[in-house]
């Protein structure tokens, strides 16, 4: 396997966690594609498809597939979001429906790997053009083709600094510094410290992710990750105590857990109502959404200020997006193929230029995206996968859950971390 590439200034960027496509219909397709020269037909399930910004994209990953099989219909079938992994568990059910599938990298791909196809021996020439495969693996088989990189950069308006009398070009290093500058600022601009939105239960992940590594040490972090996980360890408690001391202190925005992150929260930080949010490298959340907004000059990324001495912060980022293949499509080769396709350079190209997406391969030059992006790819050569990403999607779900209640105050830092151990080791 891949282990993370060394990036200079080529990159592109991650996946959305939240889709906008639309309903469709499910387009069972089990046995009708076929190989070689003969008639056939694909049908992919996402929820990307159907958004604008990734029209050229879609297009130009249809156009290298028909070079390489003219006589294939391919169908898109963009799938709402919230409700996208349910009717897929449907699909897996019954055995039969689309031929290739796009997941988010982690728990969500690793739950279903039974129902996909190992894709090693298909993929084999672009494991080193593309970079975040560990999150579209599963017990050392691939199964998932990366799109996009996803991380979680702290991202600040630097703008709001100034009105402060804070200088921009260096934020905090230290969390008593941070909440410190953050004081200034709203006292300066009455812009709260954080956009948060935690409705969907999502922004506890974000939380982990970008400030775990500043709380945590190396070794904590690489056991973290390597699946032997403390969750007794006072520095693990430490983070969820963070969490709730954020909110308790004022340094969120107003009513988290009634605010949407996808795109309530966002909106907040664009609209310079918040000096920070923890967003995304992808299409939404991110660097293009926030400089159309506020100036790309304006839109800084930071690095986790050290909560707990001997932590060593980093980007979190890992695969975002891939495509997967069904092991019940008829042609798992061709289907194969197509996601080659939607992961080829042209295809990858135009996710990042119009989307934003910092896409997976390594052999595209983001160079003149602008401030924040260059600040991206120079952390990514020393980035650290996601913490969240390494936990199971039940043990997240439950996590979601528990954040909504840490922060009305209807559970405690202890009972959560309790369940969390429990729901962390049965899986």
């Amino acid at each position: 396997m891949k282990q993370r590439a060394l990036w200079s200034a080529v990159v592109v960027s991650g996946l959305a966690l939240a889709g906008c496509g639309a309903a469709s219909d499910s387009g069972s397709t089990s046995g009708d594609a076929e190989g070689g020269d003969g008639e056939g037909r694909l049908v992919v399930w996402d929820w990307k498809s159907g958004d604008e910004s990734a029209a050229t994209y879609i297009e130009q990953a249809k156009a290298d597939f028909a070079e390489k099989h003219p006589n294939v219909e391919v169908e898109f079938v963009a799938q709402p979001f919230d409700q996208y992994y349910t009717l897929l568990g449907g699909a897996i059910q019954t055995g039969s429906g689309p031929d290739v599938i796009l997941f988010n990298g982690g728990g969500q791909i690793r739950d279903r790997a039974d129902s996909l196809v190992p894709l090693d021996d298909y993929l084999a020439e672009d494991q080193d053009r593309l970079a975040g495969w560990d999150a579209f693996t599963e017990d050392g088989q691939i199964y998932a083709a990366p799109v996009t990189l996803q991380g979680h950069p702290i991202y600040y308006n630097r703008a709001l600094y100034e009105q402060a009398g804070l200088d921009p070009d260096n934020p905090a290093a230290t969390w008593d510094e941070f909440v410190s500058n953050c004081e200034s600022i709203t006292d300066a601009t009455g812009a709260t410290c954080f956009a948060l939105g935690n409705q969907e239960g999502i922004g506890i992940e974000f939380f982990l992710s970008a400030l775990g590594s500043a709380v945590l040490s190396p070794q904590e972090y690489d056991d973290w990750i390597a699946g032997d996980r403390d969750w007794s360890s006072p520095n693990v408690k430490r983070i969820f105590e963070l969490w709730t001391e954020v909110d308790d202190a004022g340094l969120n925005s107003e009513a988290p857990n009634s605010t949407a992150m996808f795109n309530d929260s966002f909106a907040i930080f664009q609209s310079g109502e918040a000096s920070h949010v923890i967003g995304l490298m992808s299409d939404v959340g991110h660097w293009k959404d926030f400089s159309e907004f506020l100036g790309a000059e304006n839109v800084g990324v930071m690095q986790a200020p050290v909560v707990e001495q001997g932590a060593a912060p980093n980007l979190p980022y890992d695969g975002g997006i891939g495509y997967a293949v069904a092991e019940w499509t008829s042609d798992p080769e061709l289907a194969a193929d197509l996601v080659r396709s939607l992961t080829s350079t042209a295809a990858l190209e135009a996710f990042f230029a119009d989307a934003g997406a910092i896409a997976a391969d390594t052999t595209i030059d983001a160079s003149s995206a602008g401030p924040s992006v260059a600040t991206i790819i120079a952390e990514l050569e020393n980035g650290r996968p996601a913490l969240h990403v390494a936990l199971s999607s039940e043990t997240l779900e439950l996590m979601g859950r528990l954040s909504q209640q840490l922060l009305s105050g209807s559970a405690t830092v202890d009972e959560a971390v309790e369940q969390l151990a429990a729901s962390d080791q049965a899986g």
